[in-house]
């Protein structure tokens, strides 16, 4: 993904002090600029007819504006008055730089080359930044064009923020929060944290809440800091089993033993934990989760297991060094599409026809399930196929049973993992039943409901084959977090 402020610039040579012809181009996630050699282009002079001046054509006519011709300095030895070596020794490069026009663009570099305690220094070490994120703060600075990738955004963000660039660090984050998904949210969470970036912390939780289990099993999770797992480990909203969340916790374990070059054994495992082992909530986890889980991992001591299967067992229960009670996850919301519901001796009918309906919100959310209508002749079981779709590719699927009561209550029927979908796109949710024929359905149908903060609009499906649509039919309800 790119994001630019102007067009990128089309390939141009231009010639440097050296006769080296330099050309910049900015298709890929690291600015890259390569050099070939070739001899000085002669001038070339043409008269003036009406004056007889003589003009010489050079690189500075053929770009007429300022933005055009600063571009061209980017990475380039023509006019350098610095060099900068970027990155940790044996990785570094030398880039070519003008301290004018780092100056302008950052009260760091300002203050390097110009302040009261500026230093006339031509090589200057800069060991923290990784070369492909410094060009890429160089060439904002000399274009205005920001180019962002997955590998280096996270470096770039650093570097934006090192010298005091805001524009660069806010389409960094931008580009971040656009990006984000459960493998990856731990991880950003962690850098919000480090660069003070609010927002998008507050968009890190709203992922790690909705989809916990998704977010702890990930790879990324392995990757946080200490302290960031103990911030995730006392989050009341989560939304996940504490049996999951041990394993996680041993996961990162683990990956811990394995940075600090320690045998991943269990007695090294629960040093590296320390304090964090016991913000983990073993007492809410069934006994039986606990028997085929914690008591099981070597990581817990004797006296440990054996407290913690007296909690569970005997009426007078020992104290315990953790915390006793379940998070209290998140509330599913409902969004109600329709105003009323009904039943006829013949409808609504289900001969393994699909039930369906697009959707689209204002804002991000989590999809979790679907209320349906069940059976209007009493107590049936049915077995439903729901599944919700994105321009035609599948994101979830689930074949799972319910039974209704023959109410016209609606009956939920679960995803395995809350599914993320993006603002002001359509979506389509649909289910295949298989039972009593007659059931319930909807009527006096809205194209727009509000629910809390969120704003749903509804359009008919063309996947829809038994009946539903905006007006009425089946699919009552969309569960949600948000």
């Amino acid at each position: 993904m790119a994001a630019e402020l102007y067009p990128a610039s089309t390939q141009t040579n231009i010639p440097n002090s050296n006769g080296i012809v330099v050309t910049a181009a900015s298709k890929k996630s690291i600015v890259q600029v390569t050099q070939t050699i070739t001899t000085a282009t002669a001038a070339t002079t043409q008269q003036n007819i009406n004056n007889n001046n003589v003009e010489t054509t050079s690189w500075q006519t053929s770009h007429p504006t300022l933005r055009e011709r600063n571009a061209l300095m980017f990475n380039n030895e023509l006019m350098a008055d610095v060099h900068f070596i970027v990155g940790p020794p044996g990785e570094s490069q030398r880039v070519p730089a003008h301290k004018y026009v780092l100056a302008v663009g950052s009260s760091v570099f300002g203050a390097m080359f110009y302040g009261d305690l500026a230093e006339g220094q031509s090589e200057i070490h800069i060991p923290d930044v990784e070369p492909a994120a410094f060009l890429i703060l160089l060439k904002y600075m000399y274009s205005d064009e920001i180019e962002l990738e997955a590998d280096t955004v996270l470096a770039t963000l650093y570097a934006a923020k090192k010298y005091i660039v805001p524009a660069l660090a806010k389409a960094c984050v931008t580009f971040l929060e656009t990006s984000l998904e459960a493998k990856n949210a731990c991880v950003l969470l962690s850098q919000s944290r480090l660069f003070e970036e609010p927002e998008l912390t507050q968009r890190c939780w709203e992922v790690i809440d909705a989809q916990a289990e998704l977010a702890l099993r990930s790879e990324g999770f392995c990757e946080i800091d200490r302290p960031t797992l103990e911030i995730i480990l006392t989050r009341e909203t989560l939304n996940i089993k504490e049996a999951v969340v041990f394993e996680a916790v041993l996961s990162w374990a683990a990956a811990e033993c394995k940075r600090r070059a320690l045998p991943p054994t269990s007695r090294n495992k629960r040093s590296v934990l320390g304090k964090a082992l016991y913000l983990v909530r073993i007492p809410s986890m069934t006994l039986e989760e606990f028997a085929d889980g914690a008591a099981q991992s070597d990581v817990l001591t004797l006296e440990e297991t054996h407290e913690i299967f007296l909690w569970y067992t005997a009426a007078n229960k020992p104290e315990l060094g953790f915390p006793l009670t379940r998070r209290k996850g998140l509330s599913p919301q409902r969004c109600h599409r329709f105003q009323s519901s009904a039943y006829r001796s013949n409808q609504w009918r289900y001969r393994g026809r699909c039930d369906s309906i697009q959707f689209a919100v204002d804002r991000r959310i989590f999809i979790a399930g679907l209320g349906l209508y069940g059976s209007s002749g009493g107590k049936a079981e049915y077995s439903v196929c729901i599944e919700l779709k994105r321009q035609g590719v599948t994101l979830a699927q689930n074949l799972t049973k319910f039974v209704s009561d023959g109410s016209s209550n609606t009956f939920s029927v679960w995803f395995e993992h809350p599914v993320q979908v993006e603002q002001d796109t359509f979506y389509t949710v649909s289910a295949v039943l298989d039972g009593n024929e007659l059931s319930y359905f909807g009527q006096e149908g809205m194209t727009e409901v509000q629910c809390g903060k969120v704003t749903f609009q509804f359009q008919c499906s063309s996947d829809s084959t038994n009946g539903t649509g905006v007006q009425g039919g089946q699919i009552p309800e969309l569960v949600f977090y948000a």
